[in-house]
Order: structure tokens, then sequence, then C-alpha cells
């Protein structure tokens, strides 16, 4: 009941008219920028934090709720009506909702992704609302070496386990990792790979590596195989679902949440599997009711069920965020950025050194979801009228954005030389199938790693053996093993439930280019 009354606080600070016209403005543009091909959430994020700076916390917090679940609304969008997914997490809604808008179902596709991402949100908020104290509460009885062996935990699963290939995976965290190390140390003062260049003393901030990587570097790969054949939209009139689509897609959604939370909960979580599990169950229940032909052909559940279970996971992910301080999708290292920036770092101490911060961004994510509802189901046409954008002027916009938002973020034009640089090296990262997450882990993470790594040798007067001198550390260095282990077995067997995802994702990238 306790949480029940921090949350009613938090509703009573951000339920203000001009909160909520913030919210408004939030879902509005996160919708906007999400919508457009090949944009993920985690990018329309990283594109709109500026427009956050100069605000109070509690609007900020507010109109960033409504960009993020207006981000993950507008991926889906894409996904139905142009086979262009955003996000690998997306791949799944694609692969059924594209079959109905091209069977003239565009609408109902539309309406139950919709209606399953505000079910699935809403819920997985809740749940948040519960697991996150709890969580936080023991979270404060950690020690350093076991929230080093978490971190450790958190990238080696983002890294190996939930990525096509680990090779590649682990070389985009040594360059994350890398990154992180730039700027003076802490505790020596020495620099570290500056080049001998003042501005990079205090290190790279991350809004300029998570925009220099998603937007410039997907406008550069864009342009390097763009095609002049004009996008094919698929008309769509105003979204709904008839009384049969109704009794077919409740089911799909409450499945999809329960896959989609717990995934997203796990301080090495992700959206990815959740989604192909939930494609599996809702295809195997059909088989058992005889309706398994229409899969493949546009099935309304094949859309239900990865849609919920994507946002329910992307809820998820709020409780190691906020009780952890770990990020683990690619959406919310940028969220974390987006606190740090108001210099609130989000581990165990947060909940009771600011816990009306933490209780107004719970409430705002709820009223950005239901906003998020309300307006744009009735906004969908025009969203598909976004998508007729000619490819060039459409990322001229994206890199004007970019530009801004790298340079407003400390005011110097030397960051937008940094942003060229970050920019080229996402468009290599693409060239060469190098996933993002496990870079954008590693520059966030790295620096907390090192101070928990010196914390815990400084305690144990420098003695090794004192990374693994408590028993939750213990543990988590089995799961690491097993980790690491598991998925080589597995593979051996029969392809790995991502590699499959990667298959399907591989499949639509003609479409993203064209």
């Amino acid at each position: 009941m306790d949480s029940l009354n921090l949350l009613l606080d938090g509703f009573g600070a951000a339920l203000t008219p001009e909160n909520l016209l913030y919210a408004a403005i939030g879902v509005f543009l996160g919708t906007f920028v999400g919508v457009l091909p090949g944009i993920g959430p985690a990018m329309a994020i990283a594109l709109l934090l500026p427009v956050t700076y100069g605000l109070d916390p509690v609007p900020a917090f507010i109109m960033f709720a409504g960009i993020y679940y207006g981000g993950m609304y507008g991926g889906s969008t894409t996904s139905i009506l142009l086979n262009t997914p955003g996000e690998s997490a997306s791949v799944m809604t694609a692969l059924e909702g594209n079959r109905m808008a091209k069977a003239g179902r565009a609408a109902q596709a539309l309406a139950t992704a919709a209606i399953g991402s505000f079910i699935a949100g809403t819920i997985g908020t809740l749940l948040v609302v519960f697991f996150a104290p709890a969580l936080a509460g023991v979270a404060v009885k950690i020690g350093a070496p076991s929230y080093f062996a978490l971190m450790v935990l958190s990238m080696v699963m983002v890294t190996s386990v939930l990525g096509g290939s680990w090779m590649r995976g682990f070389i985009s965290l040594f360059l994350g990792l890398t990154i992180g190390l730039v700027g003076l140390d802490l505790n020596t003062g020495q620099s570290r790979l500056s080049f001998d260049q003042p501005l990079l003393a205090d290190r790279i901030d991350v809004v300029v590596v998570a925009v220099g990587i998603f937007a410039l570097g997907e406008a550069l790969w864009v342009a390097a195989h763009l095609r002049r054949s004009p996008l094919h939209v698929i008309p769509v009139g105003r979204p709904w679902m008839g009384r049969a689509d109704w009794k077919r897609s409740w089911g799909p959604w409450l499945r999809g949440t329960a896959y989609g939370f717990p995934f997203g909960a796990l301080p090495a979580g992700g959206s990815e599997l959740p989604t192909f599990l939930s494609y599996l169950t809702e295809k195997k229940l059909a088989g058992r009711r005889g309706g398994d032909d229409e899969f493949g052909r546009g099935a309304i559940e094949g859309v239900a069920g990865p849609e919920a279970a994507n946002n329910a996971a992307a809820a998820g992910t709020f409780v190691p965020l906020l009780a952890l301080g770990l990020p683990v999708t690619a959406t919310s290292a940028v969220m974390l950025a987006a606190l740090q920036g108001y210099g609130i770092q989000p581990g165990p101490g947060l909940m009771t050194d600011q816990p009306e911060l933490v209780w107004v961004l719970l409430a705002s994510l709820l009223i950005g979801n239901f906003l998020l509802l309300v307006l744009n189901l009735p906004l969908a046409p025009m969203w598909a009228k976004l998508l007729r954008i000619p490819r060039p002027q459409l990322y001229a916009g994206i890199l004007f954005f970019a530009a801004l938002g790298a340079y407003a973020t400390n005011i110097q034009a030397f960051d937008l030389f940094l942003l060229l640089v970050m920019g080229l090296l996402g468009l290599m990262m693409r060239r060469f199938g190098l996933p993002v997450l496990p870079l954008i882990l590693g520059v966030i993470l790295g620096p907390l790693m090192e101070f928990r790594l010196r914390e815990a040798m400084a305690i144990s007067g420098g003695e090794v053996s004192a990374l693994w001198s408590e028993p939750l550390a213990v543990v988590i260095y089995v799961i690491v093993a097993i980790a690491v282990i598991a998925p080589l077995v597995v593979r051996r067997v029969r392809p790995a439930p991502a590699a499959v995802a990667a298959d399907i994702e591989e499949s639509t990238e003609e479409e993203k280019v064209r």
C-alpha cells in the first residue's frame, strides 16, 4: 500500500495542466520521430533529449515519458506499414503485421498493436511500482564486489547471449569500454586517451555517442544503400477492431505481457527473446485450435502477442534501471544518460534519496501511456502519410536534429566533430554487423565498473580475491559461466532464437534501404 500511496503522490505532482501539455507534446514528438523509417525508440529518444533541456525535472520527466512511449508506438507503425523494423524487437511485429496490412487489415493491425502496447505498458509499469522498491531495498545491502559482478553479468548476457554473434558482441563492448576510458582518471588525475585535447578531459558525453551511433550512423548507412525506387506505403484508415479481433487479441496481450516483463526486469534482459517466444506460443496455440494456417499470411495474434511482450519488457527495464542503475537495452541506456543529465544517478539510494522524482517518473509513464492511446489512434492516418517523405529530405532533417542535439549538450563546436566520428563508427558497425547495445553499455557502465572495482580492491588492500569474497558475487559468476557455455552447447543442437530473429531481420534489410 505504501507504493500505491507514493504513486498517488506522484500523480498529484504530475497531473497539472502544464505537465499534461508537456506529456502531450512528448507523445506527439516521440511518435513523429519514432514512426520515421529505420528509427527505433532508442534513436528517437536520443534525438529528442535536447528538447527537455532547460526544463525542471518534473516537466522534463513528463515529456520524456511521452517521448519514450511515442517512440515505441512509432516503431510498430513503421513495421506494419513498411515492413521496416526500427529495432530487432519489432521484427516479429513486422512479420505478421505487414502481411495483415497487405491483406487490407492495416487498421486492425495498428489497433491491436496500440491497444496491446497500452495494456502491456500499464501492467508493466504497475509491476515496476511494486518490484523496484523491493529490489532497491535488497540492493542497498549489496557490496562493491557483488555490484561489479552484476555489471559483468549484464554485459556478458547482453553481449553474448542476446546477440547473433558473441565475437561481434564483445568487439562492440570493447569499443564502448574504450570510449568510456576517455578523459581524466578521477583517482590519479591522469589523462587517458585524450590525445592532448583539453576538451576531452571531462569524458565524451553519452548523448553525443548515442546520437552519433544511432542517428548519424543510420543516416550514413541508408545514404550508402539508398535506392531511388519510392517507398510503398500501405494506405490505412482509422484504426479499429471488430468483436472477433478483440476476442482473438486479449489472450495474446496478456500472455505477451507475462513473457515480456520478467525478461525486461532481469539485469540482463531484453525484448528480442520474449517477442520471439510470444510469437511461437501464439502460433502453437493457433495450431491446436486449427488456425495456424493464418500465420505467415497475417494473423492478428502474431501482432498482438509480440507487441505486448515488447512493451512489457520495455516497462520491465525500469526495475534494474531504477533499483540497480543498470541499463539492459539501448533505450534504457539512453534514458540513463537523460537521468544523469539532471544529476540523478539511478541505483539503490535513489528510492530513499529522491523518492519524489522516482514516483513522478513512474506516474509520468502511466500518463504518457494513456495519452499515447488517446491521441495516436485517431492520428494513425496522418502518421501513414508522414512515411511518404522522400528519403533525402527525411535524413537531411535527421542530420539537422542530430547536430543540434549534439551541440546543445555542451554548447561546444568540438562536439560536432565527435558526432561525426561516432557517426562514422556507427556506419562501420552496421557495415560489419556489430551490435550497437554492447557499445552503449560499455560507455555507460565502464566508468561505473571501474569505480566499483577500485572500491572493492581498496577495501581488500589490493587482493584480487575480494572480487569473489561475497556469496552473491560467487553465484553471479557461476551464472556468467553458465550463460557463456550454455549457448555454445545449444547452438550445436539448434539455432538460437536470437539468431532466427536475426535471419528474419536480415530478410527485411532490402525493404529498409529502398
